[in-house]
């Protein structure tokens, strides 16, 4: 089991996407934007951020960026419905580590993604 930080604005995808990770048998902590998660790193300790990119206040970006000085162990998976966002960021070289699933995607393709990178 590990524990996951779900960062994510949309509030309907993020309660289907804790409630499935809960049911995959994860701890979830989630909150609905980047200040908000921030907050969650203070005082506890995860082993994944699932953080969308764009969200309002701190993006994901940043959020991974700080969330990585407090835990610096901390892998990243990073959600998002831009394309070009995803190619931004990838093409930045921020986290080489960190992943990138465009949305939409299958519940199955995120669980497979997340067991792989906390099994690196």
């Amino acid at each position: 089991m590990a524990r996951i930080l779900l960062a994510e604005d949309d509030e309907s995808l993020r309660a289907f996407l804790a409630n499935a990770l809960r049911r995959a048998g994860h701890a979830v902590t989630d909150c609905g934007d980047g200040i908000d998660a921030l907050a969650a790193i203070e005082v506890d300790d995860f082993d994944l951020l699932l953080a969308d990119i764009v969200m309002p206040g701190l993006d994901g970006i940043e959020l991974a960026q700080r969330a990585g000085t407090r835990l610096p162990r901390l892998k990243v998976l990073f959600i998002t419905g831009f394309a070009a966002v995803a190619l931004s960021a990838r093409k930045s070289g921020l986290g080489r580590d960190a992943k990138i699933l465009s949305k939409p995607f299958h519940l199955r393709d995120l669980v497979s993604e997340i067991d792989k990178i906390l099994a690196a």
